[in-house]
């Protein structure tokens, strides 16, 4: 293994647990499981260009390509899976992909005997900086993206930047929305910093907030800047929008609001403008959904508290913002239609 990598602690206790970055630390999956294991069962997806060696007797299970695959539907053919194999709760599930695959592993591991380990070897930016880490799990209705999931924390992480070379821009953009996304929640130049750094200050980040509030009583919230418009225009466009996409949009967004809401001024929506689409060179624009449509599918966002619940920037930051009304809602997404 390259040694120019680097260990991120996520700080839960007794259930801690490392994230590995760098380059070749697949190779280091034996590490991060539990003395126990007799079998693993790997959960993947065609197209992933790496294989792992658990150094016990394991099958792979291939899911489909796609949100409509991210279902209830592929949880128990999994399950069922588990159960032909003979998985027991001294065993592992080991998801090998992108945020789709540790989502789905993670939530199968989660239900399966009430609860296995998992170890999630991250193959994409968007997975390495944010999906792998935290232990949210979860599929999607079609009613919202992932309304149906658990807190399953893995037993480890492994972000192996050799697999960024197989990404096409388009995925790459997709972890930098979400890149984006961590430079408002801290202010850090994270472009200023080589990838192995780069990758490792985010996960710091969110190691930090996950260790604070594990199930989103409070901070950890912050972390859905951005994503509450996101999640409504992937559902919305029939997850023709990938996630990081979403999300650079969905900042944007959050600035309008914020700005209609009195919360910030004309300066700190054009700073989310020069982050988003200047530096990390994304798209800004709001596609051309019904404003109506996109307000019913915020209002069934998993973080709602009372009413439309945002997270919002202020002159104390970032912060959760409940009860906002429907009517400034949607003068925002008119203003940033006409920008």
């Amino acid at each position: 293994m390259n040694q120019d990598f680097r260990t991120v602690r996520v700080p839960l206790a007794d259930r801690s647990y490392d994230v590995l970055i760098g380059h070749g630390v697949r190779n280091s999956l034996t590490s991060l499981l539990p003395a126990t294991v007799r079998r693993v069962a790997i959960v993947t997806q065609q197209g992933i260009p790496y294989n792992v060696d658990p150094g016990v007797p394991h099958e792979v299970f291939s899911i489909g390509i796609g949100e409509e695959h991210k279902s209830l539907a592929t949880i128990e053919t999994l399950c069922r899976g588990f159960a032909n194999m003979g998985l027991t709760r001294h065993d592992v599930v080991v998801g090998l992909g992108g945020g789709m695959v540790t989502d789905v592993a993670g939530f199968a591991a989660a239900t399966w005997h009430r609860g296995i380990p998992v170890v999630h070897v991250s193959t994409t930016l968007l997975g390495m900086v944010d999906a792998a880490i935290g232990g949210k799990t979860g599929v999607n209705l079609p009613e919202g993206k992932n309304l149906v999931g658990a807190y399953w924390q893995p037993s480890g992480v492994l972000c192996d930047l050799d697999t960024l070379a197989t990404l096409s821009p388009r995925e790459m953009r997709c972890g930098m929305g979400e890149m984006a996304k961590y430079h408002f929640l801290t202010g850090d130049d994270l472009l200023g910093m080589g990838m192995v750094d780069r990758i490792s200050r985010c996960v710091q980040i969110k190691a930090e907030i996950v260790g604070a509030d594990e199930r989103e009583g409070g901070r950890r919230a912050l972390l859905n800047y951005g994503h509450t418009l996101a999640h409504a225009l992937e559902i919305a466009g029939d997850f023709s929008l990938a996630h990081g996409e979403a999300v650079a949009i969905g900042l944007i967004y959050a600035a309008h609001l914020g700005q209609v809401l009195g919360r910030i001024g004309d300066e700190r929506v054009r700073q989310h403008y020069d982050v988003v689409g200047g530096l990390y060179e994304l798209n800004t624009a709001l596609p051309p959904f019904d404003h109506e449509l996109l307000l019913a599918l915020m209002g069934r966002d998993k973080k709602a508290l009372d009413g439309l619940t945002f997270v919002l920037d202020g002159d104390n930051g970032v912060e959760v913002v409940a009860g906002v009304p429907a009517d400034a809602a949607l003068e925002a997404l008119r203003v940033m239609a006409r920008a």
